[in-house]
């Protein structure tokens, strides 16, 4: 899925965090530098997910002493500064992240491009995800176990939101559809770099290959809920152009359990 190397952003709900750094743990693995970041809020890494992380809201020092940290392991983090009161390490601007990629230091940037409150689904606000424009991937995370439950506070991060894009009402049960919806949408979590209007992949004068991760699938119920959004998906893909569905569990091995390619 992801080839070459480039910026990898990460949206919408249900495993982002978890899903970054499992893709991160892999390219790595496979002998690839790879940055791990965030351009909203993440809580500090621990070492199991990254053995290094650097805070500075300078990009020549972070430059400077990611080479140095890369003759020792191929996997590190970054983030702008030291964490708030709640413990999260605030994010770079997406600008600051397109001069890490232009640095040509890290073969990959992965970054955490949205947030969610831990909750499984989410609508965006006007203001999010905040993407990097040189993204070369875009992968929208949902969490299987949303499905089902009503549609409120406790289950989806903005609900009004998500009633508003998806039509469907505050307290009805979140069906497999309206998440398909809520991906696809033009205000969805696929927004700003996620509907295309042709089959040539282009987004403005952008390429972006665009990718879905239903996750989860151990959730009861998970696996059918996954194959019933990539059946809405797949009847859709005009609109968004997506170039793979993938259903699975970020947390096990193997992570993917079904993959849809287009």
């Amino acid at each position: 899925m992801l080839k070459r190397g480039g910026v990898v952003s990460l949206v919408g709900a249900g495993g982002k965090t978890s899903l970054m750094f499992r893709i991160a743990r892999e390219l790595s693995e496979a002998g690839e530098s790879v940055l791990t970041t965030t351009t909203t809020k993440i809580f500090p890494p621990t070492k199991e997910q990254s053995p290094y992380i650097i805070l500075s809201v300078s990009l020549k020092e972070i430059l400077k002493r990611a080479k140095m940290l890369l003759k020792d392991t191929l996997h590190l983090s970054a983030a702008f500064g030291q964490a708030d009161a709640r413990g999260k390490l605030p994010g770079f601007p997406p600008e600051f992240i397109d001069e890490l990629w232009k640095a040509r230091v890290f073969q990959w940037i992965l970054v955490e491009a949205d947030g969610a409150a831990r909750r499984p689904l989410k609508a965006p606000a006007s203001h999010e995800p905040v993407i990097p424009e040189s993204s070369g991937w875009l992968i929208a995370v949902v969490g299987l176990d949303a499905v089902g439950r009503p549609l409120g506070e406790k289950w989806v991060f903005r609900p009004e939101l998500y009633a508003d894009i998806t039509g469907l009402s505050l307290g009805e049960s979140v069906t497999e559809a309206s998440v398909g919806v809520a991906i696809i949408h033009e205000k969805g979590m696929m927004k700003k770099f996620g509907i295309r209007n042709s089959e040539s992949g282009i987004s403005g004068n952008r390429a972006v290959f665009r990718f879905v991760f239903l996750n989860k699938a151990d959730h009861p119920g998970g696996p059918e809920a996954g194959r019933k959004i990539a059946g809405f998906l797949e009847k859709h893909n005009n609109e968004s152009a997506l170039k793979g569905i993938l259903i699975g569990k970020a947390l096990h091995d193997p992570p993917i359990m079904k993959y849809y390619a287009f």
